[in-house]
């Protein structure tokens, strides 16, 4: 039977496969980098990382009483490392959220200072993956890396939708994702990108 949270766990099955694509995206070189070089205040790549694993793991585990047994952060901290530590025990998180009910999700917790339902807390987080993911992405950017789809076309997939873009995601799934990377890489090939600005104002 239907649950009325599916919802909050399908948009996390898939902003799991986003962060993952995101990293695949970065080299090992890249970890040290910030957007400003001589200013602390803009995470490293490598702080972006720790950080989610961090805050995740903090998340699930205080506010939302998921555990996964496991360190948030692998023993070696490089990029591939992080792919795997992350995809496990997201892997773990979500295969306990689909044993939830609606019960569970509509009970109260504790979110910081203040009191919320579970399913807030969640869509919260949710709001915060992507906040950090879209940092990422620019970085992507400021280092000269294509990017592949993470929600829909980019400039490398031929441009906006209404370019008739195509959605091109870097692996059809998380396990081929490991499977690729593991390998040194094995994303679907991009179109390369258009000889224009990506906007919506008109030239």
């Amino acid at each position: 039977m239907a649950m009325t949270y599916d919802f909050l766990v399908e948009s996390y099955e898939t902003e799991r496969v986003k962060v993952l694509s995101v990293w695949s995206e970065f080299e090992d070189d890249d970890l040290p980098v910030r957007p400003k070089p001589d200013d602390p205040r803009g995470r490293s790549v490598h702080e972006h990382m720790v950080h989610q694993c961090v805050s995740e793991d903090a998340w699930f585990r205080t506010m939302l009483g998921v555990d996964v047994g496991a360190p948030p952060l692998p023993p070696q901290e490089r990029r591939l490392e992080f792919i795997r530590r992350y995809a496990e025990d997201s892997s773990r998180r979500l295969a306990m959220l689909r044993q939830t009910e609606d019960g569970w999700w509509a009970a109260q917790t504790k979110f910081f200072d203040v009191t919320r339902s579970r399913a807030w807390v969640m869509t919260r987080r949710l709001t915060h993956t992507s906040h950090h993911r879209g940092q990422q992405m620019a970085m992507l950017r400021m280092l000269g890396r294509a990017l592949h789809s993470n929600y829909g076309p980019t400039a490398d997939t031929g441009g906006l939708m209404q370019d008739h873009a195509p959605t091109i995601y870097a692996y059809a799934s998380v396990e081929a994702l490991l499977r690729g990377e593991d390998r040194g890489g094995a994303k679907s090939r991009l179109p390369g990108a258009v000889d224009r600005a990506v906007t919506e104002r008109p030239d």
